[in-house]
């Protein structure tokens, strides 16, 4: 099973119609917080493919759904103070893009997972397997706590439950 999360309007438009094109089951699951549409209209979407919105040599930030757009204003927020974050987009959680990560966390050395689901099961397990197995990194984790889910908004779940721009800076100055 193909599990996708897109970013933004554009990414889940460009993955609709890859999800349509492919043969097999596909999970394509959408955040609700309104982001920015920040990634391009014209973009190839290609499953299993993680895609560097920033480069940074300090710390990677692998972030899936609309944690991208929250890890980009971390990402900017840190650079301000001299830490540099290298961004990615991981909107295919399963297949998971392992070169990507392998190829940044060896120019970085540490990694935060970032991602609206709970902390169990999600991106930031795949990529610790991933990282046990082929290069054991110090890893930090944005994601719900193992809880029972409240109403609200958008914006007021986010940070109830630290998954925000301020929980991806808070993680990534632990791993510093």
């Amino acid at each position: 099973m193909v599990v996708i999360n897109p970013c933004d309007y554009n990414q889940t438009k460009a993955a609709t119609i890859a999800v349509a094109e492919y043969e097999g089951p596909v999970y394509l699951r959408f955040g609700r917080p309104a982001v920015p549409v920040f990634t391009p209209a014209d973009q190839k979407f290609e499953i299993g493919k993680g895609i560097l919105m920033n480069e940074g040599s300090d710390v990677t930030i692998v972030a899936t759904g609309h944690l991208v757009w929250e890890s980009l204003v971390a990402a900017a927020e840190l650079e301000k103070e001299g830490i540099s974050c290298e961004v990615i987009n991981i909107h295919t959680i399963k297949p998971l893009d392992e070169e990507i990560i392998l190829n940044s966390v060896k120019k970085t050395g540490k990694i935060v997972t970032a991602e609206e689901h709970n902390i169990l099961g999600g991106l930031g397990e795949s990529v610790a397997r991933v990282l046990a197995q082929k290069l054991p990194t110090k890893q930090a984790f944005v994601a719900v706590n193992d809880k029972f889910g409240e109403s609200g908004t958008p914006s007021d779940l986010m940070k109830k439950y630290g998954i925000d721009s301020t929980a991806v800076i808070e993680k990534v100055k632990s791993l510093l």
